[in-house]
């Protein structure tokens, strides 16, 4: 069974940096694309990050320039450095992972159980 455990969600001041981290846990082969989701109060979960195996990242207009995403393949990890942060950035954020190869799985979507990420004005 594969598992994504997430860290590093908090309280910081507008301004500050947070730095999320995400492990694929569970018999795996490859995972072709990961990424964050971020879902704001009484608003709908929405892509903030992704990056393919081969490290090209994609962001939300919302969020170039002040958050970096990366991965490490050998280790099924994927991180979100997150800096400059404003209120609106507070939500619930969810690591996700598609395209999962491992022991009877194939091409499979996974999501992390969520960390909150308040930031306070």
């Amino acid at each position: 069974q594969v598992q994504l455990v997430e860290s590093g969600g908090g309280l910081v001041q507008a301004g500050g940096s947070l730095r999320l981290s995400c492990a694929a846990t569970g018999t795996i082969f490859s995972i072709n694309a990961m990424g964050w989701y971020r879902q704001p109060p009484g608003k709908q979960r929405e892509l903030v990050a992704s990056i393919t195996r081969g490290g090209s990242p994609n962001y939300a207009d919302s969020v170039k320039g002040r958050f970096t995403i990366s991965r490490d393949n050998a280790k099924n990890t994927v991180d979100l450095q997150m800096n400059s942060l404003k209120p609106e950035d507070t939500a619930v954020y969810y690591c996700k992972a598609d395209g999962v190869n491992g022991k009877y799985i194939y091409s499979g979507s996974y999501w992390g159980q969520g960390t909150q990420v308040t930031v306070s004005s």
